[in-house]
C-alpha cells in the first residue's frame, strides 16, 4: 500500500518510516503507528507519523495492517 495516502494509514499498523536524520541515507525504521501527524490527504514524501516508541518520520512502506 501507498505511504503517501493518509487513508491507507491508521493507528496500530506496522510501517517503515524514514526519520528526519536519516533522510540523506534513506535508512528505514520499522514500528507501529501511534499518531498520524500529517493533516493533508496526500504527501509526496510520505505521511508523517509518530510511532509507539515516540519516533517521528514519514511512511515509506506499509508492512502489515490490522
Amino acid at each position: 500500500m501507498d505511504g503517501q495516502v493518509r487513508s491507507n494509514i491508521h493507528s496500530g499498523i506496522t510501517v517503515n518510516i524514514v526519520l528526519k536524520e536519516d533522510q540523506r541515507t534513506g535508512k528505514r525504521t520499522r514500528g507501529i503507528v501511534k499518531d498520524i501527524l500529517t493533516n493533508s490527504q496526500k504527501h509526496p514524501r510520505g505521511i508523517k507519523v509518530r510511532l509507539e516508541d515516540g519516533q517521528i518520520g514519514r511512511v515509506q512502506e506499509i508492512i502489515k495492517t490490522v
